[in-house]
């Protein structure tokens, strides 16, 4: 198979879709791989790096694109990229289809089969978005602190505190992957931290794993509308695979917070859990509602390029050698994991959660695998 990779456009995105390593597993197996120049660079990989490894480098995105069978991605496309994807061709990259119509619409006119690394699913966990939730989930902790401080607009107070001040007040909304991580760097820099979740039976493993300074609280409307008012920092860490997320926190609780409270979305790239939440970038990454800041960076490990494109690759290679080497239709027929990754095929939804929230009609994948 033919595999293309172009470079990211997205405003500060650095990661790449595949590193050198990953191009030498696809090409000695047979596979042809080309690399848009200086793809790699903003995650510390140069061209040379990558024909080292076998790929083959090309000047441009259009170039990669009317070659290529299969183009590996970080982010979804953007508009200047719709018209690049052509009919039957594989897309494989994070889309979250139900955040955003505009590019389901502009998927279902190319034609494409986009397959979403977020909603692959396996053993009930969703191994390729784990990587990245598991980055942002750190990162959330380490911005939160960052903007809590005063020139940021912050409270001014320090995360951990110091001998005889009390330390920042973390409340984390969802204690799945971006969660945990998050309670972890919290803890670890000393604040107080709740985390609150609807699954009784992941608080009882949190609360089970977790330092004496992490808190856990079964979650609804009313406990959350009293946390607010008194925590420093608050992450919204919730996810519903593949469709939009629930909103958690309305408009009207932020004038029950605190002057400088600082609210970071990790959601936001599934429409936010934060009712006031809107997309930003690493260029200009918060902005203030009622006195509160907040962070809504729609592509937080992106900050972080060589970690985050090494950890990506780790998780997005197998499947890919899969799909490389079985064509989609035969790799996702004989992996269920990879089949709930195809969202879009031929200019059909063909995943529920995406079809009900533009309420558009839904057709069974299993039509285009017979």
């Amino acid at each position: 198979m033919i595999i293309g990779v172009p470079k990211e456009i997205k405003n500060n995105e650095n990661r790449v879709a595949l590193t050198p390593a990953g191009s030498q597993e696809l090409t000695k197996r047979g596979h042809t791989v080309y690399v848009q120049s200086t793809a790699g660079v903003g995650s510390g990989f140069n061209d040379e790096d990558y024909t080292g490894a076998g790929a083959k480098i090309l000047s441009t995105a259009k170039e990669i694109f009317d070659i290529a069978e299969m183009i590996m991605k970080v982010k979804e496309p953007i508009e200047a990229e719709y018209k690049l994807i052509k009919k039957d061709q594989l897309v494989f990259t994070y889309f979250h289809f139900a955040s955003y119509e505009p590019l389901t619409k502009a998927m279902l006119e190319t034609g494409a089969v986009c397959l979403a690394y977020e909603t692959v699913e396996k053993d009930g966990g969703l191994p390729l978005l784990v990587p990245m939730s598991e980055v942002a989930g750190r990162m959330s902790i380490q911005e939160g602190a960052k903007y809590l401080e005063k020139p940021l607009k912050g409270r001014g107070i320090l995360l951990g505190g110091v001998p005889g001040v009390m330390p920042a007040k973390v409340l984390i909304l969802g204690g799945g992957v971006v969660g945990t991580n998050a309670a972890k760097i919290a803890a670890g820099m000393g604040a107080d931290v709740i985390i609150a979740d609807v699954n009784l039976n992941r608080l009882r493993y949190l609360d089970d794993v977790m330092p004496k300074n992490v808190c856990t609280m079964a979650s609804n409307e009313y406990v959350i509308r009293e946390l607010v008012k008194t925590h420093d920092l608050i992450v919204g860490a919730v996810l519903i695979p593949g469709a939009k997320a629930p909103k958690l926190i309305s408009k009207d609780m932020l004038k029950t917070m605190r002057p400088g409270t600082v609210l970071v979305d990790v959601a936001v790239d599934q429409g936010g859990c934060i009712e006031t939440c809107k997309p930003t970038t690493h260029e200009d990454p918060t902005y203030i509602i009622d006195d509160v800041v907040h962070y809504c960076v729609a592509n937080m490990p992106g900050a972080v390029p060589y970690t985050s494109t090494l950890a990506l690759t780790n998780a997005t290679l197998p499947y890919a050698i899969k799909l490389a080497g079985q064509g989609w239709k035969k790799a996702c027929n004989d992996n269920e994991d990879l089949k709930l990754g195809l969202n879009v095929i031929n200019g059909k939804v063909v995943y529920k959660a995406v079809a009900d929230a533009f309420n558009l009609p839904y057709t069974n994948v299993d039509e285009f695998l017979k």
